[in-house]
């Protein structure tokens, strides 16, 4: 297995994670209700996990074609055309998703840096779950840069042929 596929594979491992987290603070949630107590921060939590897991499946969706594409466009050009305007949505693509990965981990160092913690009951520091949503668009970045470097190269990637519309 190739270091991207560990990678992407990574990403997918830690959105499940997310997903499984979330699953179980809102059956913590509805535990407490019928037993009486309450799961402090459980709603920022949830909303924290939410943000992991999606920028953390964004890789690995893209690698799959889960991404909504609009090929109306594409379907009219003829391939040398049709190439050119690939490459010219990934090569814009990668510009916003390296800027904005590079404006977000920014946050998760300014975050640590001056020490900001949770708005909710859980003083829970603000760069952990910043640190995993910059991974995940770290790992989309790279994905992108993957499917530019191919499109350069004169190669559609395959999930880019089969992806949904």
């Amino acid at each position: 297995m190739g270091f991207l596929r560990a990678l992407y594979l990574l990403a997918t491992w830690g959105a499940l994670a997310m997903a499984l987290l979330i699953l179980f603070l809102i059956l913590a949630q509805v535990l407490g209700r019928l037993l009486g107590f309450v799961v402090p921060s459980a709603l920022e939590l949830a909303g924290f996990a939410t943000a992991a897991m999606v920028f953390l499946g964004l890789a690995p969706t893209l690698r799959e074609g889960g991404h909504v594409r609009v090929r109306l466009l594409l379907r009219a050009l003829s391939p040398g055309p049709r190439l050119w305007v690939e490459r010219v949505g990934g090569g814009l693509a990668l510009l916003a998703s390296a800027y904005a990965t590079w404006a977000l981990w920014r946050l998760v160092w300014e975050a640590y840096r001056f020490g900001d913690l949770a708005p909710g009951l859980l003083p829970l520091p603000l760069w952990v779950p910043l640190l995993l949503v910059a991974l995940g668009l770290s790992v989309f970045t790279v994905a992108l840069g993957e499917v530019l470097w191919a499109l350069l190269l004169g190669k559609v990637p395959s999930f880019l042929e089969g992806g949904r519309e």
